[in-house]
């Protein structure tokens, strides 16, 4: 009976994924359905308010090679993306602006649940507000530590691009602003607990220079 009620809690625990996303100084802001407004404030690009007259030939350099990798993914297939590139999304991601979301999906499916359409109509009115005009955005699915790698590097895809479909059908996004990429479990948002319900999430981060 113990085997059968763990399989169950696993079961049950697919069926939710949570968008994982923070704001770029480092201090997680955690907070259950945020407005449209709060998802635009922490997803609009941190700029100094003084800029330094000179900039080094190599910030240059490397704002034009991020740039450039940026260009590249438009339009790509979640699938069609290597280890390598998925790894320059993740390193890149961590000095853009983040914000967590709760987006839950039928169990062990990448369907949206009908339960989640309030935040994602939220995430959709965010990101075409002018403010936001022009940024590419990274949906990153992430699961937790249950299961094969190859099973939840499968589903953490299918769910990410389960999020672009409905952004580019109801909310007429270019499809070219929205990157889709499956990391499964191998970035872990709680390491000391692989299988809490954190780690199962879809991140959302606006790519835009900082």
């Amino acid at each position: 009976m113990s085997g059968y009620l763990d399989r169950l809690k696993s079961n049950i625990g697919r069926s939710v994924i949570v968008a994982a996303l923070v704001v770029p100084a480092g201090a997680a802001w955690a907070q259950a359905n945020p407005s449209s407004q709060q998802i635009i404030d922490a997803l609009k690009a941190k700029r100094p308010l003084t800029r330094s007259l000179s900039v080094s030939p190599a910030e240059q350099a490397k704002k034009a090679e991020t740039d450039k990798f940026v260009d590249t993914l438009r339009n790509r297939p979640t699938r069609s993306l290597s280890l390598d590139e998925r790894q320059q999304i993740a390193t890149v991601a961590q000095e853009r602006p983040r914000i967590d979301l709760e987006i839950k999906f039928d169990y062990n499916s990448a369907n949206i649940a009908k339960t989640a359409l309030a935040d994602m109509d939220n995430l959709g009115k965010a990101l075409t507000d002018s403010s936001l005009k022009g940024s590419t955005f990274v949906l990153a699915g992430h699961t937790d530590a249950v299961g094969s790698e190859e099973y939840n590097l499968d589903l953490s895809s299918r769910r990410a691009d389960s999020v672009k479909r409905y952004l580019m059908e109801k909310y007429s996004l270019a499809p070219d602003h929205l990157v889709t990429a499956g990391y499964g479990k191998t970035r872990l948002k709680n390491k000391d607990n692989p299988k809490a319900a954190e780690n199962r999430r879809v991140e959302v981060v606006n790519m835009a220079d900082r």
